[in-house]
């Protein structure tokens, strides 16, 4: 479950294809209906994602089959780039397979389908909930009552590793557990079997990325 090989812990988030754990969806539907009264349609945008979907995602990324982006959200020719370089890059807007707390169903990326143009298609970047973007009412109502739910943002800060997310929300009370038991040990050993692409440099420089990348600073 930590890993996301297994969705065994999850619930369906009502209708579609979105899920959580039980107690993570239960507070998320009391968020939401506090968040309609006063306006907003907060609705999920990603919320479980499995080791498999997490895989296709690093793999496409390190091999140039997917977009790669820098820190200010613009795309990057990662061709003539070294593995370390590449592998710096992803990691500041994707989780490793195995690390993201995707993983978890305590994380879920969430917006307001009403605030977004008919014109324009969601992209979970930074400049959409600053001020001036699309969801900054949503994020302002976010900041002020999402605690009284039992969330917060883990990427609110960027300390030189993974880049601000404001959309990425975590459900505190399990969330907090999931850091917990969630090790470079753990990490690589969900590897076994698996295609990752970099995973021997990954595994070697293991130290220094965890810190940086996965682990977080005590809730």
């Amino acid at each position: 479950m930590l890993t996301g090989r297994s969705n065994a812990h999850l619930v369906t988030l009502g209708e579609g294809p979105h899920r959580l754990q039980k107690e993570a969806a239960q507070a998320f539907k009391k968020m939401r209906q506090a968040a309609s009264v006063d306006g907003f349609d907060l609705q999920p945008a990603s919320t479980f994602r499995d080791f498999s979907r997490q895989l296709a995602i690093w793999n496409g990324k390190f091999h140039g089959e997917r977009p790669v982006l820098d820190k200010n959200s613009q795309p990057v020719d990662i061709s003539e780039l070294t593995t370390a370089e590449r592998c710096e890059l992803i990691l500041r807007w994707s989780a490793l397979p195995g690390a993201s707390r995707h993983h978890w169903g305590s994380d879920l990326d969430v917006y307001d389908p009403s605030l977004l143009p008919a014109d324009k298609k969601l992209q979970l970047e930074p400049w959409e909930y600053d001020e001036g973007g699309y969801f900054y009412p949503l994020n302002q109502w976010l900041s002020a009552h999402m605690a009284e739910f039992g969330f917060y943002r883990p990427y609110a800060k960027d300390t030189g590793g993974v880049a601000v997310e404001p959309w990425h929300l975590s459900y505190r009370p399990l969330a907090q557990e999931c850091e917990k038991l969630l090790t470079p040990q753990v990490l690589i050993s969900a590897w076994t079997g698996q295609e990752v692409a970099a995973a021997d440099w990954l595994a070697g420089q293991m130290t220094e990325i965890f810190p940086r990348f996965i682990a977080l600073s005590p809730l």
